[in-house]
């Protein structure tokens, strides 16, 4: 109801509201009566819906502004998990020594990285050995071998699952 229409009607209602509590003695069928009634409700009716709508907005927004928080929240739980790591990684990056040595300073790092993301649902995709499965493996080409036909042969590129989403298929060779 545009607001040209509300103001008619509450002009309405205002110029027969003096017949209407005349009317209550006439009989309860009287057109003007009824059309007064039903006006009423519908202002009424019209007026729930609108306060209905703006709670539905405001429950939306709110879900929204919620769903955001426990996101950001989620992130800096797993960004604190993840500053040890950092702290690793510049470390290393200044640290003097043999090839050996840094290495495994790295394997260190990369070991502890990959236990922080295991902990929070990660895995890696097993594909050599296995039997293809477009699932889980992105074949780049086919090979000839002595394994069977279908087998992925070598993996190029590990693929890794977050709990049971697929985040990247392993890249593979497969025997013909």
């Amino acid at each position: 109801m545009s607001e040209y229409e509300k103001k008619e009607y509450e002009a309405e209602v205002e110029d027969t509201s003096g017949s209407a509590h005349s009317a209550q003695g006439q009989d309860a069928t009287d057109p003007a009566v009824e059309l007064i009634r039903l006006r009423e409700e519908n202002s009424q009716l019209f007026s729930r819906l609108q306060r209905l709508h703006a709670d539905f907005d405001n429950y939306r927004k709110r879900m929204r502004t919620e769903r955001q928080e426990w996101s950001n929240q989620a992130l800096c739980e797993l960004i604190k998990e993840l500053l040890p790591v950092i702290d690793n990684l510049e470390r290393a990056s200044q640290a003097e020594g043999t090839t050996e040595v840094l290495l495994a300073g790295v394997g260190l790092v990369y070991k502890q990285l990959y236990s922080v993301l295991s902990k929070q649902g990660l895995s890696v995709i097993e594909a050599c050995g296995l039997e293809f499965d477009p699932n889980y493996h992105h074949a780049i080409m086919q090979v000839e071998s002595g394994e069977p036909e279908n087998t992925v042969v070598e993996e190029l590129q590990k693929g890794y699952r977050f709990n049971d989403r697929v985040l990247r298929a392993s890249m593979v060779k497969v025997a013909k």
